[in-house]
């Protein structure tokens, strides 16, 4: 039975393949006003898992809204979101609406940001939600949503080794979970019990490091933005989870990417949890809607003093260009709107897009999946971790991950990884 089932996921691994690369190679470009009458927005996004379903709400708009052409190009889940935005604006091709994560990209792109403080969007923003991006009074962009990130298992490989997820919460719980699953792995027929994508740069030097580093800026990433040094104080607890994951993990861990972490090995059921957040849902869902919907749950990274809390913050920020001719911006200001305050556009942020919302007025009984629904009530209950790695200096998380690479490669020794990289961060706050 389990070879069908492999087989018929197989297939759906490439049709969610095919979407993500076709969201990679459309859209952008073209005249910004089609005719006298029309408006056309050039959208440039670095999240590939809502894709097909923000394109589909975009139809929707214009559907609403004959005088508006949305274009949207996603890039992402292997590909370099931020040089393909760079690219865009050295080539005189600058979209209209882009993503950028928090304060250290938003500097880097200060020239092309239009003020969105009286957006309808901005109004009803959570509290907290839009301090990283607001300077000298200018709002520089406006939440995508709120996201979180830990372990998401799968609950029947759990439930047959004899595991109770609620009991993990130190790390010495996880490390006798991992063995007792890596001990029945034959009889739980899965390869491994984790898939560690450490090819991928974002998910060491960002969202894993990020849990250990946090707590150094009482979790906030305005006091990361602003520092001229990091201690790295917890880096032997980073240390003994990287080496946890990489130890039982499919290999070689550092040729393992995004995608086939989530489609292949975790959406078919080859492993028993991988490090990532809500955002693989609709990519899990595409694959196995029963399995998304019945079988996955998320557990946090432990971290010593923060028992049961999860990583949770605001992954990206919409930003409209203040070059574009400003037609567009009142048009693409309006669009934001729609998405973040209308019936409609709220409805589909909550059950097309899956997002957990950033902002006020939000009927949060229909978050739409088991992931967001955790993640949220964490929140609510306080039990988070903050998101500081969106204040590192610009490009230090990729070259923290690089180190984390050659110390798993076996090229650099842990105490190197971190005096290398605080060396690092203190050059480039210079």
């Amino acid at each position: 039975m389990k070879g069908k089932k492999v087989l018929s996921k197989v297939v759906a691994t490439l049709a969610v393949s095919g979407l993500l690369l076709a969201g990679c190679s459309s859209g952008g470009g073209g005249t910004k006003e089609s005719s006298k009458d029309k408006v056309s927005i050039d959208i440039l996004q670095g999240k590939v898992e809502f894709n097909k379903q923000f394109k589909d709400l975009a139809k929707k708009y214009e559907e609403e809204n004959p005088d508006v052409k949305i274009n949207i190009t996603s890039v992402g889940g292997g590909s370099d979101y931020l040089s393909a935005l760079k690219s865009q604006f050295s080539s005189g091709d600058e979209p209209d609406i882009f993503s950028i994560a928090g304060p250290s990209e938003a500097a880097q792109f200060e020239k092309n940001l239009a003020d969105l403080s009286d957006t309808k969007a901005a109004k009803v923003a959570l509290e907290g939600t839009l301090e990283g991006v607001t300077k000298d009074g200018k709002l520089q962009g406006l939440p995508f949503n709120q996201e979180g990130y830990g372990f998401i298992y799968n609950k029947k490989v759990f439930k047959e080794a004899g595991i109770n997820p609620d009991e993990i919460l130190t790390y010495e719980d996880l490390e006798k979970a991992v063995k007792t699953i890596d001990s029945k792995k034959k009889d739980l027929d899965i390869e491994a019990v984790f898939a560690l994508p450490a090819k991928e740069k974002w998910v060491l030097g960002n969202h894993l490091a990020n849990v250990y580093i946090a707590p150094e800026f009482d979790h906030q990433v305005l006091n990361a933005y602003e520092s001229d040094t990091v201690k790295l104080d917890r880096g032997s607890e980073l240390q003994r989870m990287l080496d946890l994951q990489n130890k039982y993990s499919i290999q070689p861990s550092l040729s393992l990417d995004y995608s086939q972490q989530v489609e292949e090995y975790f959406s078919l059921e080859q492993v028993a949890m991988i490090q990532q957040g809500n955002w693989v849902y609709p990519s899990i869902y595409e694959m196995d809607p029963d399995f998304a919907e019945n079988n996955i749950g998320i557990l946090p990274i432990p971290l010593e003093g923060y028992k049961g809390s999860l990583p949770v913050g605001v992954p990206n920020y919409w930003a409209v260009n203040s070059n574009s001719d400003d037609k567009v911006i009142e048009a693409s200001k309006d669009f934001l709107d729609w998405l973040y305050t209308s019936d409609e556009g709220k409805a589909a942020v909550l059950e097309e897009l899956k997002f957990i919302p950033a902002y006020e007025d939000f009927d949060t009984n229909k978050i739409a999946d088991p992931l967001s629904k955790e993640i949220y009530q964490r929140a609510s209950d306080g039990k988070t971790i903050g998101w500081v790695f969106l204040g590192y200096p610009n490009g230090w998380g990729d070259e923290l991950a690089a180190n984390m690479q050659k110390y798993l490669d076996g090229k650099m020794p842990w105490e190197d990884v971190e005096s290398d990289s605080i060396k690092k961060w203190e050059a480039k706050r210079k």
